[in-house]
């Protein structure tokens, strides 16, 4: 299996000292509870395994994986076994991992690539970008105070994707929403993730909301 590497740690990691050690050893802030989740919380999954591909065979590619593929851009499509396959582009897909085994299925789709005649090249995500999950009732109350583009559930629906400005950095939003929480994906440029992270605790205030754990999250898997 897929090990972090020990040297390997989210930038909001260095903030707190309560990240523990989940699954094949992925460290994950830990601790919250799922009323956490449906009320107004802030997850790092940053040491979340993710992986794109781009070229005008990378749908083939992931289909033959046994991936759901979206129809369009600015579109995901959950997966069976908990991953997320989101379409950037006419031909960029970024595949992100189940919260099920912390991601080892999508580790092991990265690794498994090579390099070949096909139009399919690997766009590693992992050191890239970061990750953090916005969750509960008040998410597009709190985006409407960071960004422009109107995600309010009328306008944006579960499944949908901006990529947009954040707190004036890029990044990408993703609805994930489900029955039992709303939840917002953002992912940033590694180096700007605990400016936005601050950002997003600062504006989580107002509602009550608090940074949490994977654990409420597992709770609801």
């Amino acid at each position: 299996m897929n090990i972090l590497p020990q040297a390997e740690r989210s930038p909001i990691q260095k903030t707190c000292a309560a990240y523990q050690s989940y699954g094949a050893g992925r460290m994950f802030l830990a601790g919250g509870r799922s009323q956490h989740i449906q009320q107004c919380a802030l997850v790092d999954l940053t040491n979340m395994p993710r992986v794109g591909f781009r070229g005008i065979d990378s749908a083939s590619y992931l289909a033959a994986a046994g991936f759901a593929l979206p129809d369009a851009p600015n579109r995901l499509c959950h997966q069976a076994n908990g991953s997320i396959v989101a379409r950037l582009s006419a031909t960029e897909y970024l595949v992100l991992g189940a919260m099920q085994d912390f991601g080892e299925s999508v580790a092991a789709l990265e690794q498994s690539w090579e390099l070949s005649d096909r139009a399919n090249y690997l766009l590693p995500r992992q050191d890239s970008h970061a990750w953090i999950q916005l969750t509960g009732q008040s998410v597009a109350f709190i985006m409407a105070k960071l960004c422009a583009v109107d995600l309010s559930a009328e306008a944006f629906a579960a499944g949908q994707i901006a990529q947009t400005s954040v707190a004036r950095i890029n990044a990408v939003v993703m609805n994930v929403s489900d029955a039992q929480a709303r939840k917002f994906n953002l992912l940033c440029d590694r180096a700007s993730a605990l400016y936005l992270w601050n950002v997003l605790l600062d504006a989580i205030a107002e509602f009550d909301g608090q940074a949490v754990g994977i654990d409420g999250l597992l709770s609801m898997a």
